[in-house]
C-alpha cells in the first residue's frame, strides 16, 4: 500500500484526541512541553500500549515526530494503531521554555543543555506520564542523542521501561562526527533550516534524490520547525536556536571512547532501526552499539533501505513507523 494511499483511507484525524501539557522541570522558571495524542476510544491505559518519546540534539520531538507528510505524523500513526503516545521537549527546545542564557549572545555562556540534563528532563516527563496515566512503566523511543538520553535512562530505571526503541543511537566514535563541526562551542548554536535540505540530500546516491524526500515535505517541515523558534528575529530568517551540550558530550564521550552509560545495563527489550544511508551513525557504529546490548531480555535489528539519519521524514518512513509498532504491539517473551 503507499503512503498516499494508506494515509487516506486507514487514517481519520478527526478520530484523534491531542493534549498539550506543561510540566514542572523542577528547575524555577523552567516548563517541559508534553504533547500527547491517542485515539478518541482510547479509554483503558495500559503500560504496554503508552509510548514516551524524546528527541535528537538538534529538533524538537514536534518537528521530528510529529509533521504530517500527507496528512498523518509518526505520532498520528502510533495513536491511531491504538498506543497513548507522548513526546517531551527538553528544555530548550521546541515549546519548553529556554533556559535564560539562550537569549544571551552564545558566546557569553557555555554549552547548555547537556545530557544529565536531557535525562533528568526525561525521567521528570515519563513520571509526569506515570502519575496522569496511573501506570508503573512505559515503552520509550527515542532517535539520535535522544537515544543515549533514553538508553541512560532505561538503564538506570529498568522497572519503568516495558519496552525500548531506538533509532540511530549515538555511540563510540574515532572519526569526526556530522553534528560537530569543530571550533570553539558557545551556549547555543544557529541552525539554517532550509540549508538542511541540501545536506540531507547529499549523503544519499545521486540516483535516488529526487524521491528521498517527496515534494512539499521539506517545506512542510521547514515551516512546522520554524514555528516553535521564539526569536522572530532568527525565525525571519529561517534559523532556529539549538543547545550546544549534548555536541559538548560527543566530545566528553563518544569521540574520547568513555561511553556515557552502558547498553549492557539495559533490561528492557531493544528494538535498533538505522537507515542505510545514515552518515550520522554509520554502519559500524550502530552494530557495535547493538552488540552491547547484552543485558537487553531480548535485541532487534531493522535496517531500512534507502534511507538516511532523517528516516521517519522520507519515503520509506512507512517501514520505521511499522516496525516500531509491530514492536511494541508483540507479545514475545523468549523460551
Amino acid at each position: 500500500m503507499s503512503d498516499n494511499k494508506l494515509a487516506s483511507s486507514a487514517f481519520d484525524a478527526g478520530e484523534i484526541v491531542f493534549d498539550e501539557h506543561y510540566v514542572d522541570s523542577g528547575t524555577d522558571g523552567i516548563k517541559l512541553y508534553l504533547r500527547n495524542k491517542r485515539r478518541k476510544d482510547h479509554k483503558v491505559f495500559l503500560a504496554g500500549k503508552t509510548i514516551v518519546m524524546v528527541h535528537g540534539a538538534t529538533f524538537s520531538s514536534g518537528s521530528l515526530y510529529d509533521v504530517p507528510f500527507n496528512g498523518m505524523s509518526f505520532i498520528d500513526f502510533l495513536a491511531h494503531r491504538g498506543f497513548d503516545v507522548f513526546a517531551v521537549d527538553v528544555r530548550g527546545y521546541g515549546k519548553s521554555t529556554r533556559p535564560p542564557e539562550m537569549q544571551a549572545a552564545p558566546d557569553l555562556n557555555p554549552p547548555l543543555v547537556a545530557t544529565d540534563t536531557g535525562v533528568a528532563d526525561f525521567a521528570t516527563a515519563i513520571d509526569f506520564v506515570l502519575r496522569l496515566r496511573g501506570l508503573k512503566a512505559v515503552n520509550v523511543f527515542a532517535m539520535s542523542w535522544g537515544g543515549t538520553v533514553a538508553g541512560a535512562y532505561a538503564a538506570r530505571n529498568p522497572d519503568k521501561v516495558v519496552k525500548l526503541a531506538l533509532l540511530a543511537p549515538q555511540w563510540l566514535s574515532d572519526v569526526a562526527i556530522p553534528i560537530d563541526q569543530g571550533g570553539a562551542l558557545g551556549s547555543y548554536r544557529l541552525v539554517p533550516v532550509h540549508a538542511a535540505l541540501a545536506r540531507w540530500l547529499g549523503t544519499v546516491p545521486e540516483y535516488a534524490r529526487e524521491r528521498l524526500v517527496p515534494e512539499g515535505w521539506f517545506d512542510l517541515w521547514a515551516a512546522l520547525t520554524l514555528s516553535e523558534e521564539p526569536s522572530q528575529a532568527d525565525r525571519e530568517q529561517g534559523k532556529l536556536r539549538a543547545t550546544n551540550g549534548p555536541i559538548q558530550d560527543i566530545r566528553t564521550y563518544w569521540r574520547t571512547g568513555a561511553p556515557y552509560y552502558r547498553p549492557s545495563e539495559i533490561r528492557a527489550p531493544v528494538l535498533l532501526l538505522h537507515g542505510e544511508w545514515d552518515i550520522d551513525v554509520p554502519l559500524d557504529l550502530a552494530r557495535a552499539y547493538f552488540e552491547q546490548l547484552t543485558g537487553a531480555s531480548y535485541r532487534r535489528w531493522a535496517e531500512i533501505g534507502e534511507a538516511t539519519h532523517l528516516a521517519l521524514m522520507e519515503s520509506q518512513r512507512m517501514q520505521v513507523y511499522s516496525e516500531v509498532a509491530r514492536f511494541f504491539e508483540e507479545d514475545f517473551k523468549p523460551e
